[in-house]
């Protein structure tokens, strides 16, 4: 290996060079290349780009805007694209574009969100905030069309902001610049990368708005539709995106995400088939505000989930319930279903005491995970009439529960001391935020010093480890969709 003139780390071999870089991370490898031109021919080696994960926009990491932030991702697709491995991107064109418009610190979860025509100042920045969107899509499928050597497709966009019913409708996309010709142009780059991918193992498209079409699976190759093992279309429009002919085609799934109601009985049936390899992992979103439109009439029955489940022996279930009504809770949660997270969020609709009962009775053996969040200022009590907790009788029932997180409902002092009593140290989690716990006045005249500290030191015993209630809330009300895409990334990791 030739040496390069100079002392010191100048001298090294390029191929020295190239194995410490690889130990630095993307952000301070991109920091090293602006060293000098040695370095940076060294820091654009392939080997050392063979995974990139991405967040642009959205203020995050100090950042600006995502429309300052484009150049940065055109230069890093340009780089990288053709021959990256791994691409893990989420897009958020909205929070840096629009938020500020809104004082309301809920706004960020707001299930109805304003249209573009409400206010002149918004529907100027809701074009910029949509076009800066889809010119960053088309940068990406772009740079990666033509990447045989993809294996992993992890996007997600933050647009909860920019969807609204009709969106994709000549009549809104005129609004924005070239809009229907780019959604277009979109769509055929995505269906081109899937028709060049050979090794494609991971592939995961969560809200991407305008992205995925009920025709776009069709053109995943051959090859890959053996290697793919994970599968992730969400999106928020009205029809399924996938079909029974494509899943058929997609015999070596491992895991799979969907809508609640994408996932009828015929797709069900499917994923049965003694000639498929056993699901391990399946991920459904329930969203309210869609039943309307996307009834569950048609989705998986019992005699289903039971067909299933013989074939599937290891398959465990994570569901998200976003603002539905506990009648629809219980129509879907079938005894058969073998769920073993649950997360059930909402602005307005409560979760009855009934729906707790079904839950801790039909899934004591397999529940791991509970997430119980409301974000309303009032915070209904669900042991009202009842002589236990609901939420302390599951957490006695469900014998593997790790993860407990509770916003927006009353949790009783002397109940959440139960609650770290029963399942101990076994519960690795136990989030419950200060505006839910209450005290009972009877109770506190009979102890002596602060109730706060008394609480933190009873559950603290109870757990085995410090705990301390949450004092900011925004920690736990995460933007849903969001937190559902992380979440089923981790949950599909897991198998």
């Amino acid at each position: 290996m030739a040496l390069c003139g100079g002392v010191g780390a100048m001298a090294l071999p390029s191929e020295l060079i190239v194995h410490i870089f690889s130990f630095l991370s993307d952000r301070d490898k991109l920091r090293a290349s602006a060293v000098c031109s040695r370095w940076r021919e060294c820091l654009f080696y392939p080997a050392l780009w063979t995974e990139l994960k991405l967040r642009i926009g959205g203020g995050c990491n100090g950042g600006g805007s995502s429309s300052e932030e484009n150049p940065k991702l055109e230069f890093l697709m340009r780089k990288f694209g053709s021959f990256v491995r791994e691409l893990q991107l989420e897009l958020a064109p909205v929070e840096g574009c629009l938020s500020p418009l809104n004082s309301d610190p809920s706004s960020t979860r707001m299930d109805q969100p304003p249209g573009p025509d409400n206010d002149p100042q918004l529907s100027e920045r809701w074009r910029d905030a949509m076009a800066t969107y889809l010119d960053q899509v088309l940068c990406v499928f772009t740079s990666i069309r033509n990447n045989r050597n993809l294996q992993k497709l992890s996007l997600y966009g933050d647009t909860c902001i920019l969807q609204q019913e009709g969106l994709l409708d000549s009549s809104n996309l005129h609004q924005i610049h070239q809009g229907d010709k780019k959604i277009n142009e979109i769509q055929q780059l995505f269906m081109e990368l899937l028709s060049n991918s050979r090794q494609l193992r991971w592939l995961s498209c969560s809200f991407m708005l305008g992205l995925v079409t009920p025709c776009s699976l069709a053109c995943l190759s051959n090859p890959s539709a053996e290697t793919l093992q994970h599968l992730s279309l969400l999106d928020h429009q009205l029809g399924p995106l996938i079909s029974p002919s494509e899943l058929d085609r997609l015999s070596n799934l491992h895991s799979l995400a969907l809508d609640f109601s994408d996932l009828t009985s015929e797709l069900c049936g499917l994923l049965a088939s003694p000639r498929r390899t056993p699901l391990h992992r399946l991920s459904l979103l329930l969203n309210g505000a869609a039943l309307e439109f996307k009834p569950v009439e048609g989705t998986a029955t019992e005699d289903d989930w039971k067909a299933l489940v013989r074939v599937s022996a290891n398959l465990r279930v994570y569901i998200m319930a976003l603002e539905v009504d506990s009648s629809e809770l219980l129509r879907v949660l079938k005894p058969s279903l073998p769920l073993e997270r649950l997360h059930l969020d909402s602005y307005n609709t409560l979760v009855s005491d009934a729906t707790l009962e079904l839950i801790s009775q039909q899934y004591n053996k397999t529940l791991t995970h509970f997430l119980l969040l409301r974000d309303d200022p009032d915070f209904p009590d669900l042991s009202v009439n009842r002589n236990e907790d609901p939420l302390v009788l599951l957490t006695w029932r469900c014998t593997q529960l790790a993860v407990l997180v509770i916003h927006g409902y009353t949790v009783w002092s002397h109940n959440l001391v139960a609650i770290s009593r029963l399942r101990g140290s076994s519960l690795r989690v136990l989030t419950v935020s200060e505006e839910s716990i209450d005290f009972d006045p009877d109770q506190s005249v009979c102890m002596e010093g602060d109730p706060v500290h008394n609480l933190v030191k009873e559950v603290s015993l109870g757990l085995g480890r410090v705990w301390h209630p949450c004092l900011d809330s925004s920690l736990v009300l995460s933007e849903p969709t969001q937190h559902f895409h992380r979440e089923l990334h981790a949950f599909s990791m897991g198998m």
